[in-house]
């Protein structure tokens, strides 16, 4: 058959259904980021012709992906209907699975958490750790009122890195027994809910970067000082992870000299803080790093001695991140990140002495929610192709 006459052959019906079915994505993706909007913008904006924007909302509406949001009326011209997505279509699960702490989310298709759970960690075993996530993210999705068949997709932020191939978490030194294999196997049967695993550094990047301060950034790093050390670094929007998952273990590097500490985490996580306290004389049998920071407010001396040394380790930190990455933004997150009022000084005069690189630097704006909810950005990704798949073939 002649090329021409193959050119003019009415499309078949797969290749229908697949050009309904782009039509169809490319109208909810317009209306996810560009806001509600008429026909008549939708036919303007994405050059389709306006029957063929009339029937594709109308398939996107009975597929409960679409919805009226209200009315539009031009200074010239009959009032116009306007679109947007429906939230409600379907939901996603953030789990940040802390050493202190447990934090649960499902939120709907807008990114608005609609129910969430916070859960001190008492567990004393990863078998506990585990039973402790399921009963938890069971409770937030019955406490939703969201049927857990709506939960399309979640995402679990963990510290270490999760190997796929060998179903287990690595690194995870703060979280005794994290490293058993099959541990999310189990998480993932018992929820009847896919699920993905990420460094806690990195979903927390992400986080910054969909609902804080990261916004915009062209490349950024997330340095999160707590209980350990770690690092995410998101790129044009997306996370740099290594070949291994490994980009951003900041906390094995060695610290210089001989003696203690040892590595970056020794010398900056919030353990290394109550030892500076000590080390110039702060007494206590329950010291915590969030008491040396009070008492440094307070004017404590010896407090402000051990906060000034840490704010001096930092700076080694992020000289670090720039010599390697050149980030345009460094964002200092965790436990100890909290207090950057404290410690922002001496991070920035010791970075002068250090090297030549000036990257910005910033206190995280989500505080101890940036995990939590880079996990649900990250779920929400992946269930809005989900759900849309699911309802344009039903």
């Amino acid at each position: 058959m002649p090329a021409d006459d193959a050119a003019e052959q009415p499309a078949q019906p797969w290749n229908r259904q697949r050009l309904r079915s782009t039509n169809e994505r490319l109208l909810l993706d317009r209306l996810r980021t560009g806001g509600a909007a008429s026909r008549a913008q939708l036919a303007r904006e994405t050059g389709l012709s306006k029957p063929t924007v009339s029937s594709a909302l109308a398939a996107l509406e009975e597929a409960g992906l679409v919805h009226e949001v209200g009315t539009h009326t031009p200074e010239r011209g009959r009032v116009a209907v306007l679109y947007a997505p429906d939230p409600a279509a379907g939901y996603a699960l953030g789990i940040d699975i802390g050493r202190s702490w447990l934090r649960v989310a499902v939120a709907d298709l807008d990114g608005a958490v609609v129910a969430r759970a916070d859960v001190r960690n008492r567990a004393r075993s990863s078998g506990a750790m585990t039973d402790l996530v399921v009963s938890t993210a069971r409770q937030v999705v019955a406490n939703s009122g969201v049927g857990a068949d709506k939960v399309a997709h979640a995402v679990a932020g963990t510290p270490g890195v999760y190997d796929e191939k060998q179903r287990r978490v690595r690194y995870a030194m703060h979280l005794p027994g994290w490293g058993r294999a099959g541990l999310f196997d189990r998480m993932r049967e018992e929820l009847g809910i896919p699920l993905e695993v990420h460094n806690d550094a990195n979903l927390a990047a992400l986080g910054e970067y969909t609902f804080g301060v990261g916004a915009g950034s062209r490349l950024f790093t997330y340095i999160m000082i707590g209980t350990g050390l770690g690092m995410g670094v998101v790129s044009e929007g997306r996370l740099f992870t290594g070949a291994h998952g490994g980009a951003g273990e900041i906390g094995f590097l060695p610290w210089p000299g001989q003696q203690k500490p040892e590595t970056l985490e020794d010398a900056v996580s919030g353990v290394a803080v109550v030892e500076a306290a000590r080390h110039f004389g702060m007494t206590g049998q329950q010291l915590t790093a969030k008491a040396v920071f009070d008492a440094a407010r307070q004017g404590n001396p010896a407090a402000a001695a051990a906060v000034r040394l840490v704010g001096e380790r930092i700076a080694h930190t992020v000289a670090a991140a720039a010599a390697v990455l050149d980030p345009d933004l460094v964002v200092l997150g965790g436990g100890v990140g909290h207090s950057i009022d404290l410690l922002l000084r001496p991070v920035r005069e010791t970075l002068r002495t250090l090297t030549p690189l000036r990257p910005k630097i910033v206190p995280g704006r989500l505080g101890e929610d940036a995990v939590l909810l880079g996990a649900v950005a990250t779920a929400l990704g992946t269930a809005r192709d989900v759900v849309f798949e699911r309802r344009s073939a039903s």
